[in-house]
């Protein structure tokens, strides 16, 4: 189980930000690949103000693409302590309607189903 935990993540201008709540005393060992991969460029800064580490890291032009790219966010025993997926492409259009289809379908059927069981009370 990791002792770091990241409490705040997100994508801006192609760089992966994220909080990290851990001991104050050390620096956290980050590591975040892409498909068993790491990526350069991670940096590790502690806002004492907040007592947090502010952890960044570059997402390389040449790594986003169609289809799905996930990023692993890894402490220093490999346990994972954060994703970032990229969805994008227009193969993937055809995939995410179908699911809000199969989705709509489903959502049909409970809504049947349970009128049928308010109305056999």
């Amino acid at each position: 189980m990791s002792s770091n935990l990241l409490v705040n993540a997100q994508l801006k201008a192609g760089v992966w930000e994220g909080e990290l709540a851990g001991p104050q005393d050390a620096q956290p060992s980050v590591q975040v690949t892409h498909r068993d991969a790491p990526l350069e460029g991670l940096t590790t800064t502690f806002d004492a103000a907040r007592s947090l580490w502010r952890i960044r890291v570059p997402i390389p032009a040449d790594l986003i693409s169609d289809g799905v790219q996930t990023f692993v966010m890894h402490d220093g025993s490999r346990a994972t302590i954060g994703t970032l997926s990229l969805i994008a492409g227009e193969p993937l259009a055809d995939d995410l309607r179908a699911e809000i289809a199969l989705l709509r379908h489903e959502l049909d059927l409970l809504k049947k189903a349970f009128r049928r069981h308010c109305d056999e009370k």
